[in-house]
């Protein structure tokens, strides 16, 4: 993220010692942590949202402290209580006084065959997979200091799959935000998204073995991704490597999209 920021905030920062913010939400496990390990390494410090996880949260923090101090801290939210929002960018940013990078990560994910749907589900599915990077993209871009917004969105976005309609609906939404939001703040703020294919299972898994064969054998490589496939790509869209993309969705599927 240094790479990407202007000449002036670059001098300011390497004066001052200062490295980049990167807020991930979702951050605790799986997907979230390894995006959250993968930029440390980079040389950020990282917000750690969580919402149940705070154990597994405070765990990672740990480990990430131990290893470079005072960078690496965790704030628990409710990303589904869109008011307070902005609350929760605001005390992510007192931290250390800036928020360069905003990650959203955060998802829910389950089977909703049609007939069976409810509004409940369908307003947990938007919220946190549509509303919340929305509202959360929303507040921190009134940071003067924010450089780069990364959606993590799903290859199946534009492809969807039966029994999921509000998952993939909000997902196709998130994909078109990421679009929306780059040519909005542009030149300041790059937007840009991940779309994996299959990285790791469901942690409550709803495929038999039969059927994660079956998948299996949809991928051109062969195999699942990991989680830090994910995490490559989205420090590469935060780098200087990626400097002139904007609104760009980068497939991580093995060419799963292919078949």
């Amino acid at each position: 993220m240094l790479e990407t920021m202007n000449e002036q905030d670059k001098r300011a920062i390497a004066d001052r010692g200062i490295a980049p913010v990167a807020m991930i939400t979702g951050a605790a496990v799986r997907v979230g942590a390894a995006i959250a390990e993968t930029l440390h390494a980079k040389g950020f410090r990282v917000v750690i949202h969580c919402r149940h996880s705070r154990a597994e949260a405070e765990a990672l923090a740990a480990r990430l402290n131990a290893a470079r101090a005072d960078s690496a801290a965790v704030l628990a939210a409710d990303l589904a209580d869109l008011p307070a929002l902005p609350a929760f960018a605001r005390a992510a940013r007192a931290r250390w006084g800036r928020i360069d990078a905003l990650v959203n990560n955060a998802s829910s994910y389950f089977r909703t065959p049609l007939a069976a749907v409810t509004p409940e589900q369908f307003s947990d599915l938007i919220g946190s997979n549509l509303a919340a990077p929305l509202f959360l993209s929303q507040a921190c871009a009134a940071f003067a200091e924010l450089r780069g917004i990364v959606n993590i969105v799903d290859v199946h976005a534009r492809r969807p799959r039966a029994e999921y309609a509000p998952y993939f609906a909000a997902k196709a939404g998130l994909w078109t935000l990421t679009e929306a939001l780059a040519v909005e703040l542009a030149p300041r703020v790059r937007v840009n998204g991940v779309a994996p294919g299959h990285m790791i299972w469901a942690a409550k898994p709803t495929l038999t073995p039969q059927q994660q064969a079956a998948e299996l054998a949809r991928i051109p490589l062969g195999r699942l991704g990991g989680a830090d496939e994910v995490a490559k790509a989205v420090a590469f869209l935060l780098s200087a490597a990626s400097d002139y993309m904007t609104g760009a969705v980068l497939p991580v599927d093995g060419g799963l999209r292919l078949g």
